[in-house]
């Protein structure tokens, strides 16, 4: 069993590492996850050999995604924590306050800039133009990108909102 625990706490914190959080992240993800009861912060801290302040600032960043909630035992004033068992609301939480908000920043980013060196043009000369032209040209294509991007991620969260079984995907058609 602890060689188990420490393999899925050592590749859950891998692929929060790949999916840009700390490695602490995931770590304290799969302690709650494979825990039968709720953990307070000293019993984390102990199970993953960390600080308790890397515990606390970790496990707010878990909160405030929805991945991790804080739970109320009785005659102890200590808190505790859960984590969330619904990985469909996982996802849509991770995709809607990050990956969306990131997608949509980069989107408007690039509109802006378009729009600004679109603004330009005419005071430019005609080797500018030309550049400015090329520029606007790869912005577009940019766009086009994350507005693919965007209508995936859009699509992967209203479609688990619905908490849809796993075992039902065979495909996936984009219109």
């Amino acid at each position: 069993m602890q060689a188990a625990n420490t393999s899925v706490l050592e590749g859950l914190g891998l692929l929060a590492s790949y999916f840009g959080f700390s490695k602490v992240v995931g770590q304290l993800f799969g302690a709650l996850l494979l825990s039968p009861r709720p953990l307070n912060l000293d019993e984390m801290m102990e199970h993953l050999g960390i600080s308790k302040a890397s515990v606390s600032m970790n496990l707010r960043s878990l909160e405030h995604m929805g991945i991790v909630h804080e739970v109320w035992i009785k005659d102890d004033r200590r808190k505790y924590y859960r984590p969330e068992s619904d990985f469909w609301r996982i996802m849509t939480n991770v995709l809607s306050s990050r990956e969306l908000r990131d997608v949509n920043q980069a989107l408007r980013v690039l509109r802006d800039n378009a729009e600004s060196i679109q603004n330009a043009m005419p005071k430019m000369d005609s080797d500018e133009r030309k550049l400015a032209d090329f520029y606007i040209n790869r912005l577009d294509q940019l766009q086009d990108f994350f507005g693919l991007a965007k209508l995936v991620l859009t699509s992967i969260i209203e479609q688990a909102q619905n908490q849809p079984d796993v075992n039902d995907f065979k495909r996936l058609d984009f219109e």
